[in-house]
């Protein structure tokens, strides 16, 4: 940081009360890893969601995004999701249902194909406000017209979330709680 505002990676010098699109400027090295992450529907309809840390060493820092992350070898997806969610917000997972799965190829620059697997989790107004975000910059519940009008969501999440959302008009179940 300097006294105008933070440093790019560069070495200039942003604007005053400017944050460095890491997204865009970083040139740190990136790893893909297989994941298992939650949508989290509140009981009022609003997704729960998570703003990235403006970190240059992950995928879409500063975006909003799903809880969850990379899988431990042996471990199972709920095993997974089960850490990552105490781990993140100190949430005992009461159960998932698994809702879909997307595979990537990312052989084109060395790094294999890998998955992000999306599990329904329910959540009561107590429950979510018992959350203690330790990871990420805040936590957020969002209405859906939120999610897709307004905020910057990780492209892989902003589709899982789309999906779970339009779910009826593919013929899926209209309950908003189920997968």
């Amino acid at each position: 940081m300097t006294a105008t505002g933070p440093t790019t990676t560069d070495g200039a010098s942003a604007p005053a009360g400017a944050t460095e699109d890491y997204l865009v400027t970083s040139r740190q090295p990136l790893r893909a890893d297989d994941a298992i992450v939650a949508i989290i529907l509140r009981d009022d309809g609003k997704y729960v969601l998570q703003q990235r840390s403006r970190l240059p060493t992950i995928w879409y820092p500063g975006h909003w995004g799903a809880f969850g992350g990379g899988m431990d070898a042996g471990e199972s997806p709920l095993e997974t999701l089960r850490r990552e969610l105490r781990e993140e917000l100190e949430y005992e997972l009461r159960g998932a249902t698994f809702f879909f799965r997307l595979d990537f190829d990312f052989s084109m620059i060395g790094q294999g194909k890998r998955f992000r697997s999306y599990y329904l989790i329910e959540v009561s107004q107590a429950e979510f406000d018992s959350f203690r975000l330790h990871e990420g910059d805040a936590v957020e519940a969002f209405t859906p017209d939120e999610v897709f009008g307004r905020l910057r969501v990780t492209p892989y999440d902003a589709f899982a979330l789309w999906l779970h959302y339009a779910r009826a008009r593919f013929g899926g179940p209209t309950d908003p709680g189920q997968a």
